[in-house]
């Protein structure tokens, strides 16, 4: 989806004036499970099935795409999905709704159904791959998500999300107001695929990194993360325990490798 038209005043030494601009798009999407309320996020229009299922998969409502039995929208609705479960997933309906805080989501702060390392501990291990890449390739990745980001270059206002294969192809990619949001359509998108985990693959994401980030990348087996801007200290602490290499600031010609320095080589 492309940006909204608004009237801005743009203002300058000396003058002002009214002008056309555009900005980027911010909507509630309404999530259901088997047609009752579970969550409302604000997003920006657009994949929002892959968001669905790749927020389902990073709350542990689903494991894998075996739990999935049908995402679609409410009739004429383009802000209400509903989903369907399957399996275990499906059994335990109305454990999920009765444990689901009611909140909404906003753009701008993951809302994730882990908050410790310990909980994660019970249900994932960690990621184990022999994969490696070499400082040319992880320089070249914000490049390649920038080039893929149409809409930002309309609005200047949307995060991104870049899932990338080992020899630095770009596979998949996702805009939105959220860099949380952008990651969970990228995910889910590859979860309805039936292609997780992502061991051969990296991600990265235009920004911070935070804790929901790199849960989302365990989740998918995802075992690099980059990132233009800087981690925080429970990233680095998650990325440590669950064997995610972790780089952040990666611009010109440096970046900072923050856990398992050993995959990236050259």
């Amino acid at each position: 989806m492309s940006g909204l038209s608004v009237t801005v005043t743009h203002v300058q030494p000396g003058a002002s004036a009214a002008q056309p601009d555009r900005v980027a798009i911010e909507e509630p999407l309404e999530i259901r499970l088997h047609g009752r309320p579970f969550v409302v996020a604000m997003r920006t229009p657009g994949a929002d099935r892959e968001l669905a299922a790749g927020f389902l998969l990073s709350e542990r409502v689903i494991r894998s795409a075996d739990d999935l039995g049908t995402i679609e929208y409410c009739g004429d609705a383009s802000n209400v999905v509903n989903v369907t479960l399957a399996g275990d997933a499906g059994a335990g309906l109305e454990r999920v709704l009765a444990e689901r805080r009611n909140v909404t989501t906003n753009s701008s702060c993951g809302l994730c159904g882990r908050q410790t390392l310990d909980s994660l501990a019970v249900d994932v291990p960690p990621i184990a791959t022999t994969l490696t890449i070499s400082s040319s390739l992880v320089l070249d990745l914000p490049n390649k998500l920038r080039g893929s980001q149409t809409v930002f270059d309309e609005t200047g206002g949307l995060h991104a999300a870049g899932l990338f294969s080992r020899d630095g192809g770009l596979v998949e990619a996702a805009e939105d107001v959220g860099r949380h949001n952008a990651v969970d359509k990228v995910v889910g998108r590859m979860l309805m695929r039936e292609q997780l985990p992502l061991a051969d693959h990296l991600l990265c994401v235009s920004g911070r990194t935070s804790f929901e980030i790199l849960q989302k990348a365990l989740f998918a087996g995802i075992p690099i993360v980059a990132a233009v801007s800087a981690p925080s200290s429970l990233a680095i602490e998650l990325a440590e325990s669950f064997g995610i290499t972790l780089i952040g600031f990666v611009r010109g010609d440096s970046f900072n490798i923050y856990a398992h320095a050993d995959r990236v080589i050259g």
